[in-house]
């Protein structure tokens, strides 16, 4: 890596971000707008996700299901004005791992990594196996391993083809699930409007005096905040945009804001066709959603709404994941802080070889954890959480105490609000997810030693501390 001049970019800059600055060169495909960046965040976070866990949140929430996405929403902003903040000043791969590791120190952007990469490597696993869970309810007779298989192969071809096809595969996609959260709503509002086995208008399900309590806010803090991870994939393309270095801020905040308003819609209209349900009993919860929609149509809506949620979370939400994870291993190794093969391009510009593995890995994974999605989702939320953490504390430092920023708003109060909102749900955190996080975080430790005693020492010193011009300010 050589010792590169630090060139000065404005805002408006689509040729190469200033690269060169932060001691790298153009080496992926500027293919991608800010459009396709919202689209991107979109089908990572999944517009129709309340499909699957309508139930057990319903269950959680005493019905108050739009309301949990509602204080989400407001919890998550604090992180994506952070991630604003950073992708702005440093527009390169990494995510977090490059923002922490520039913003406060080298070695702590390697942990901030490493702790978000056990969230990447296994939310690709994740989603398959939900996928595979669903598309049992429409061919109970097939394996659920077939269904990884298949999913994973078709995922792999669409990330190795390149971003481009990538992104035209997303926008397909998001067409497909507006189109189908469209029939949702229509039927809904003629099921509410006919009466339809005690369906009827009711605000109950955004907030109801009777059953609402503070407890009841910090149990929705928790599922929401974690209905929302996804949108800081995002980051991890922003060597690939043309849209400029506020591009990737700009569309984490649209993309939560937009998803949160599907997320609401569907949830409160749900609420609204079982008004008189205060519990979904044992495995009813599960399917609790697709139950509805059978309740006020039929049974083929039923299974072609079971299908859509299999194809958008096995396809386009797991071709986003493998697409981020991958960026996240090319940037890592591109620092020698992974083996360095990984930072290998194709004549395609894609991280051929970080793709690969990743679907490696993803198939290894989702072979083993087949049916076990709790063991999971416990896994990736202590990987998130905890690199949003250190997100927050890379804000302060780098803006506030380096750069003497007086923009208290953006850069004191709200990093810190993220701070707080995330150490709570970090720290009500299942048992299980905490001992495997830890683990998980004491092997990175030993890695990251590992290559400081090898003497691979990431990049030269000036390019943590380069200028992040003036569009920074």
């Amino acid at each position: 890596m050589t010792d590169a001049p630090r060139a000065r970019t404005t805002v408006g800059d689509t040729a190469d971000h200033g690269l060169e600055q932060f001691g790298y060169k153009q080496e992926l495909s500027r293919g991608l707008s800010t459009t396709d960046l919202v689209v991107y965040g979109l089908v990572f976070m999944v517009p129709i996700a309340p499909w699957a866990i309508y139930g057990t949140v319903y269950n959680e929430a005493n019905g108050m299901v739009p309301l949990v996405y509602l204080i989400g929403l407001v919890a998550m902003v604090f992180t994506a004005s952070s991630y604003a903040q950073m992708s702005r000043a440093f527009p390169i791969a990494g995510s977090v791992y490059s923002y922490v590791g520039r913003g406060i120190h080298p070695q702590l952007g390697f942990l901030a990594g490493w702790t978000i990469l056990l969230d990447y490597l296994l939310v690709p696993t994740l989603l398959y196996v939900f996928a595979a869970e669903s598309m049992v309810g429409i061919f109970p007779g097939v394996p659920r391993w077939v269904w990884v298989v298949v999913f994973l192969a078709a995922n792999t071809a669409v990330n190795y083809i390149g971003i481009s096809f990538t992104a035209l595969v997303n926008r397909l996609f998001l067409v497909a699930e507006v189109l189908f959260i469209v029939i949702f709503v229509v039927m809904a509002v003629v099921a509410v409007a006919k009466g339809t086995s005690g369906a009827e208008f009711t605000t109950k399900p955004l907030f109801d005096s009777a059953t609402f309590s503070p407890g009841l806010v910090a149990t929705a803090l928790s599922i929401a905040v974690l209905s929302f991870l996804g949108f800081d994939g995002i980051a991890t393309l922003s060597e690939e945009t043309k849209g400029g270095r506020g591009s990737a801020g700009f569309a984490m905040i649209t993309g939560l804001v937009i998803v949160a308003f599907f997320f609401v819609t569907q949830t409160w209209l749900a609420g609204m066709l079982v008004p008189t349900t205060t519990q979904f009993e044992g495995d009813s919860a599960n399917n609790a959603f697709f139950d509805i929609v059978q309740k006020v149509s039929n049974h083929g809506w039923q299974i072609a709404f079971f299908a859509m949620n299999a194809l958008a979370v096995g396809i386009a939400n797991a071709v986003a994941a493998q697409s981020a994870t991958s960026r996240l291993l090319f940037s890592m190794a591109r620092d020698g802080r992974l083996p360095r093969f990984l930072a290998h391009i194709s004549p395609r510009k894609v991280p051929e070889r970080a793709i690969l593995l990743v679907a490696g890995l993803t198939l290894v994974l989702g072979l083993v954890f087949v049916g076990q999605i709790g063991t999971i989702s416990s896994l990736v939320n202590f990987g998130a959480l905890t690199s949003f953490l250190l997100l927050h504390v890379s804000v302060v430092v780098y803006f506030g105490v380096r750069r003497g920023s007086r923009n208290v708003l953006l850069h004191y109060v709200f990093p810190v609000i993220g701070f707080l909102i995330i150490g709570y749900v970090l720290w009500n955190a299942e048992a299980a997810a905490k001992i495997g996080g830890i683990i998980w975080l004491v092997v990175g430790v030993v890695v990251m030693l590992y290559y400081r005693w090898r003497g691979t020492d990431i990049l030269p010193e000036h390019a943590f501390d380069a200028d992040a011009t003036e569009a920074t300010r």
